[in-house]
């Protein structure tokens, strides 16, 4: 199984950290977990087009997570996709779906006639909304669906994906969440979001201390995540989904580090995780991560 950074940032915009969006490879079955902004751009260059892809799941329908989804669509059936998108969100996914292709019909509709393409099975787009503790079945992997805390989001979700011997969690957005703690026990790898509070000061006329405080409720502390990954006796914690996406990497490191004893990853674009060789590469640089990602299950 190996994870792959697809886009470690947040609403804010970043030309290091693009939209919300991951992928996980096991098997031949490749899945991407959100797509936000830039993602079509990140698929290809992490070398699985939109056109490879056997399904997208969605933690929750926050703008930042699903922007790009209808590039994606568009973009897959340039590619050549000849095949539906199979799509799992919560409930409310349809919905969006529903209304985000009807907003764009005309102007597909006017691509059809004049592009003359092949086929048109790519812009069927096939929508599964899924309950929390789900499991489904995607090719070799075994995808569990978790209930994470987001409020006032009504329908959040983190994923714990297992295939191949391995264990991988995924957290969403959320605060501390008993429950992802429980469903990541023992996993190989944790991907946790994580909120550098001491780097969103109040700035007048962007944000006030209401909204940093507010933000910061909905997302889990920077000073709270290594505890988190502790509690849960992950191999080895990775972070992403940054807010701020510009901070202090090597204070973020030391904070976490010194409540997880385990190897911990600052995510960025396009760096990959290889759970079966216990490895990080990111572009010409592999790093082994010693005694973590070694557990079978």
């Amino acid at each position: 199984m190996e994870f792959v950074f697809l886009g470690t940032g947040c609403p804010v915009v970043s030309t290091e950290r693009y939209g919300p969006a991951q992928l996980i490879l096991s098997d031949g079955t490749a899945v991407l977990v959100d797509c936000g902004s830039g993602v079509t751009q990140r698929l290809l260059a992490a070398g699985t087009p939109g056109r490879d892809l056997d399904a997208l799941l969605l933690t929750h329908l926050h703008s930042d997570h699903l922007v790009d989804l209808y590039q994606l669509i568009v973009s897959s059936w340039h590619q050549g996709r000849d095949r539906p998108l199979p799509i799992y969100g919560p409930p409310g996914t349809k919905r969006y779906v529903e209304g985000l292709m009807t907003l764009w019909e005309p102007e597909l509709s006017q691509r059809i006639a004049h592009e003359k393409r092949p086929s048109t099975a790519a812009l069927k787009v096939a929508v599964t909304e899924i309950a929390a503790d789900e499991v489904l079945s995607l090719g070799g992997l075994r995808v569990t669906v978790v209930p994470v805390d987001h409020q006032p989001v009504r329908h959040a979700f983190g994923f714990v994906f297992e295939g191949g011997g391995k264990k991988l969690a995924i957290s969403g957005d959320t605060r501390r969440c008993p429950a992802l703690i429980e469903a990541a026990a023992g996993a190989d790898l944790l991907v946790h979001e994580v909120f550098v509070h001491r780097e969103m000061p109040v700035v007048p006329g962007v944000r006030s201390a209401e909204t940093v405080a507010n933000v910061a409720g909905y997302h889990t502390l920077s000073s709270e995540v290594g505890k988190i990954a502790a509690e849960a006796g992950a191999a080895c914690l990775a972070l992403t989904h940054f807010v701020p996406p510009a901070c202090d990497r090597q204070a973020l490191l030391d904070e976490v580090a010194a409540d997880f004893a385990g190897p911990v990853v600052l995510g960025e674009d396009l760096m990959r995780i290889d759970l079966m060789r216990a490895c990080v590469n990111h572009g010409n640089a592999v790093v082994s991560l010693g005694g973590g990602v070694k557990r079978s299950h």
